[in-house]
């Protein structure tokens, strides 16, 4: 196997190697390993692929971070044509939330959440899915159980990309 080297904050260190003992992995690697190949299968679900989607995504960040606040509206604006709506709300006295509804394809939509979790400084990035394309007269029943389907989610470590 490759030795591969990775930079990452000592917090974000701490908790994998946590995770690691209380979930009974070998070791840190072994998570990585696991996340990485998550990760990359996010969005390699057929039940997706070719349809038209709603997606919800929902990114936390500190309010004095404002280099965030003006990298969503950016990508707001990169993506105007994916964007369906845009919400900003301020949670307790420290932080913000950025709150984006996307219309679009999986390929699209996966361009967007790469972007916003390649985003620095981001404390989450959730996300979910939803088949759209099928929707009226019996779209409901032809959605088979991929309602609401809950996609992924992670917590944002990563650099601006």
């Amino acid at each position: 196997m490759t030795v591969v080297s990775v930079s990452m904050p000592e917090e974000l260190l701490n908790r994998i190697d946590e995770f690691a003992d209380e979930h009974g992995y070998t070791g840190r690697s072994e998570v990585v390993r696991e996340a990485s190949r998550n990760l990359l299968g996010e969005f390699e679900d057929a039940r997706l692929e070719d349809r038209r989607l709603m997606a919800v995504v929902t990114v936390l960040f500190d309010y004095e971070t404002t280099s965030v606040e003006e990298r969503m509206m950016r990508l707001r604006h990169e993506h105007e044509g994916l964007v369906a709506s845009n919400f900003h709300n301020h949670v307790g006295s420290r932080y913000c939330m950025e709150l984006f509804v996307l219309e679009g394809s999986l390929a699209e939509i996966s361009t967007f959440v790469g972007k916003v979790r390649a985003t620095k400084d981001t404390l989450t990035v959730d996300y979910s899915v939803t088949p759209v394309d099928e929707f009226g007269a019996d779209g409901l029943e032809a959605l088979d159980g991929a309602e609401g389907h809950e996609h992924g989610h992670g917590h944002a470590d990563d650099e601006d990309d």
